[in-house]
């Protein structure tokens, strides 16, 4: 199945303790159903210092559920995502405004 969010969408937070914040995804990983929102979810790492680093605390965004997500449109209001054939390609397109992504 096509994806409906994809690298470099913008998303809102729809659920959980970053509820409305928005970015810009960093990463998807389809097969668990999670992607990577820059500045959200954002974790503190304590790495231990290297020869090369000094180490310390360093701010890591973690996965968020695909489920929790909803995508922006022009308007940069939340929306649904739809597919549909235009000129023999398949394209995504905002389901509240029907503009294609």
């Amino acid at each position: 199945m096509a994806a409906k969010l994809r690298k470099g969408d913008k998303v809102i937070v729809l659920a959980g303790k970053d509820k409305g914040k928005q970015g810009e995804i960093a990463s998807v990983n389809p097969s668990k159903g999670k992607a990577v929102i820059e500045g959200v979810n954002v974790y503190l790492r304590h790495t231990k210092a290297s020869q090369g680093d000094q180490g310390g605390k360093t701010p890591v965004s973690m996965p968020v559920d695909l489920s929790n997500l909803a995508i922006l449109d022009a308007n940069g209001k939340a929306t649904r995502v739809g597919f549909r054939m235009e000129e023999d390609k398949k394209v995504r397109f905002a389901k509240s405004t029907g503009d294609v992504i």
